[in-house]
């Protein structure tokens, strides 16, 4: 009777269960205007038709706005509701329709990520920054690497950061915010803050962010900030400057504890603006205590040289990129004074694809007022834009990339050209199609298909460093004042 009893209540527990699972599938797409993933326990058996037709559709009407629609997809009836055909095959037909579009464009694509494309006018995209890399041995050359979770922990950037310092000098991690959900396995600092709130322009759009879209409200007296260099990469280990940035100040008492023998005490000046305190010594670590703390507001610490190449991590995790055109332009003239940036890189598109859609015209669209509008903002900055990954997803038990990926990656190219800034194709660079699978299988890659882990970020930085060589060339040549 007993075992009776236990198999009744499993027998509900499960129907429960399942009851509760087929409910989240009615749950609607967003949720406090946060996008959400349904739950459909049945998406392996599924035929999606709706889908179907809703992705032939969006890609159909790409084609005709690029007059490539050459029975591409085949047109249906007003009305009618497409055949459902195996989804293997729609993935592979919808592929074959995006690559063609993207061959029909202009030679100056590179599917394989060699080089760098350069849409400016006169192919002077670049010019800025590598006339500063000329001077690296005297000034700091500064780049701003703004991304989303794909270079989160200087996956990616530490390596590129490392190639580029050993080959035109300098030292340090750059800028790092005074926390972040990365803090815990970036390998190319260690912090420990302790007393502060952390508020991102991703959660709250609060005003005053700047590139990093983080700032610290101390909460607590001392609020605390331990910092260690670290060996893991090349010029990393001693740096000859230290900077804190803040932007809010009343009466801060400051006490810097550095190499665990010298000690400065400094009263910070009153500010409602980004301001900096700075010290020029030989550093590998030290302790910040800050008493007095009523209205202080901090953004994070730099470890740098004064020469030399300079890569500051803007990651932010879950951001499309279009949070940069909500910057404040006087934010970015304070920022702009303290940390002149020669070049500003976007890479960006994880968080924009999605199975169902083929249409981005509306993130080309948003994309190139983003890039006017850090034009506005950094006038002396040159910007790059970087393409979406390969991203792949599973269809009847076979990874391949999603069609999406390449819909997405026309986009960004065509942003670039609108926009007429420079554009690395990333995709190719991996190698293309079903690229990530490769990377996956190597253990670069997770098994999300995905995010890259830093042995698969260190083969793409190489690739972007051979590539942005291969653009110094081109400014390197008899013309050398171009």
């Amino acid at each position: 009777m007993k075992e009776d009893n236990n198999f009744g209540r499993l027998f509900v527990l499960l129907l429960i269960t399942l009851v509760v699972c087929m409910g989240l599938y009615g749950l609607p797409e967003t949720i406090f205007k946060q996008k959400i993933r349904k739950v459909d326990i049945f998406a392996d058996i599924r035929l999606k038709a709706d889908a179907t037709s809703a992705s032939l559709d969006s890609l159909r009407l790409q084609l005709e706005e690029a007059g490539q629609v050459e029975a591409f997809i085949p047109e249906s009836e007003p009305g009618e509701i497409p055949a459902v055909v195996d989804s293997l095959a729609v993935s592979a037909a919808l592929r074959d329709s995006i690559r063609q579009l993207m061959n029909a464009t202009p030679s100056l694509s590179d599917p394989k990520g060699e080089r760098i494309e350069d849409y400016s006018s006169g192919h002077a995209g670049l010019k800025r920054f590598f006339a500063a890399l000329r001077q690296s041995r005297s000034r700091p050359v500064r780049i701003a690497f703004l991304g989303d979770s794909f270079i989160e922990g200087d996956i990616m950037v530490a390596d590129f950061r490392s190639a580029m310092q050993q080959e035109f000098g300098g030292h340090g991690v750059g800028f790092v915010p005074v926390s972040s959900v990365a803090a815990q396995f970036r390998p190319t600092i260690s912090l420990q803050p302790e007393g502060w709130k952390m508020y991102s322009v991703v959660n709250e759009r609060k005003p005053g962010y700047s590139l990093s879209g983080f700032v610290f409200e101390a909460e607590s007296e001392p609020a605390i900030l331990l910092f260690k260099t670290t060996q893991q990469y090349a010029c990393l280990y001693r740096v000859n400057s230290l900077k804190f940035l803040y932007d809010r100040n009343e009466e801060t008492q400051m006490q810097l504890i550095y190499n665990a023998t010298d000690t400065i005490v400094q009263s910070l000046p009153p500010t409602y603006t980004l301001a900096q305190y700075e010290l020029n010594d030989t550093l590998t670590e030290g302790r910040l205590l800050f008493s007095h703390t009523r209205g202080f507001r901090a953004l994070g610490l730099a470890l740098e040289d004064n020469t030399g190449v300079i890569v500051d991590n803007y990651s932010l995790r879950g951001t499309n990129g279009l949070v940069l055109e909500d910057l404040e332009p006087l934010v970015c003239e304070s920022l702009r004074r303290i940390r002149p940036y020669d070049l500003i890189i976007l890479q960006y598109g994880l968080n924009v694809i999605d199975e169902s859609m083929l249409d981005y015209g509306w993130y080309g669209a948003r994309m190139k007022k983003v890039i006017s509008h850090l034009q506005r903002c950094f006038p002396e900055s040159d910007i790059l834009l970087i393409s979406t990954p390969d991203r792949a997803n599973q269809y009847h038990g076979t990874f391949s990339t999603m069609p999406a990926v390449l819909a997405l990656l026309h986009t960004q190219r065509q942003a670039a050209r609108s926009a007429r800034i420079p554009f690395w194709n990333m995709f190719g660079a991996m190698g293309g199609e079903n690229s990530m699978l490769r990377f996956v299988e190597k253990g670069w890659a997770g098994k999300d298909y995905t995010h890259l882990n830093f042995r698969g970020g260190r083969e793409i930085a190489r690739s972007f460093m051979k590539a942005l060589m291969h653009e110094k060339e081109f400014y390197d040549g008899p013309e050398t004042t171009r």
